[in-house]
């Protein structure tokens, strides 16, 4: 990666990218992520007996939340327009695996939206099990995918 870094200015300084000249194009990213969780918080999920209720339902909502307050959190990232999330959670007998796919059709990617997306979900889900598994690890949030923009397509080889 010889390219100069775009948000920092010649003295170092760091300072948000001017977009307004790039073309609209339909951009799209995938993110995933796992919450490593007991064989109790397991059989809750999958029993429905989660003490605080619908968790995969709520960290569902909250990723979704999360995607579009992703220039809430992160400094240097600019607001885009949010044309569709989807987040899947896959419970599996060693925790839930998150899977968030963002849209757009703007001037700059949404990766971060993404990642955003998934930790978020990811956090509500350790908050809804709690009172289950005290030691849930979230691990693994990556972007595995991307497509438009000037980049084009990219998936990571996993």
């Amino acid at each position: 990666m010889s390219d100069p870094l775009t948000h920092l200015r010649a003295d170092g300084t760091a300072h948000m990218v001017d977009v307004s000249a790039k073309e609209v194009t339909a951009r799209t990213a995938t993110a995933r992520g796992r919450v490593d969780l007991s064989e109790e918080a397991v059989a809750a999920l999958r029993g429905g007996t989660v003490p605080k209720g619908d968790a995969l339902g709520v960290a569902r909502i909250a990723g979704i939340q999360a995607a579009k307050r992703t220039p809430d959190l992160v400094p240097l990232c600019h607001p885009v327009a949010i044309h569709g999330v989807t987040v899947d959670l896959e419970v599996d007998d060693g925790g839930v695996e998150i899977i968030a796919t963002v849209r757009t059709a703007d001037r700059t990617g949404i990766e971060m939206e993404a990642l955003t997306c998934v930790s978020v979900a990811a956090l509500a889900l350790v908050d809804m099990v709690k009172a289950v598994d005290r030691l849930a690890v979230v691990t693994g949030v990556r972007v595995v995918a991307k497509s438009g923009g000037r980049s084009g397509d990219w998936v990571r080889q996993e």
